[in-house]
């Protein structure tokens, strides 16, 4: 799996948008520059673990979403439907789609 930079930098600042906060305020917030936090936004930065954190829990978002775009409430449902259909499977139709998945991810669809 690839972190796309350029894509967590632009959720990084959509969601500062939503939120109405400016990169000065998130720079103030977390302890950051105003220039990191515009270079990370401009994927100029790759912000390490700790930074990343700092930023999410001002964001009020989880490292999924600002990393890989997934948020949890709608894809819980999804997965919690995904898991009860795979019970009704057996280990061949399991095997498959074992296989079906790894192929989805190693194509990057």
């Amino acid at each position: 799996m690839e972190i796309n930079y350029r894509e967590m930098g632009r959720r990084i600042a959509k969601r500062r948008k939503a939120l109405n906060l400016t990169q000065e305020e998130i720079s103030e917030a977390t302890g950051l520059s105003n220039n990191h936090i515009s270079n990370i936004e401009n994927s100029h930065s790759i912000p390490s673990i700790e930074t990343l954190m700092k930023v999410c829990e001002k964001l009020e978002v989880t490292p999924d979403y600002v990393l890989l775009g997934i948020t949890k409430d709608l894809n819980d449902d999804l997965v919690t439907q995904i898991c009860k259909k795979l019970k009704l499977c057996d280990n061949k139709k399991l095997k498959l789609i074992d296989s079906f998945i790894t192929w989805i991810i190693d194509e990057n669809i």
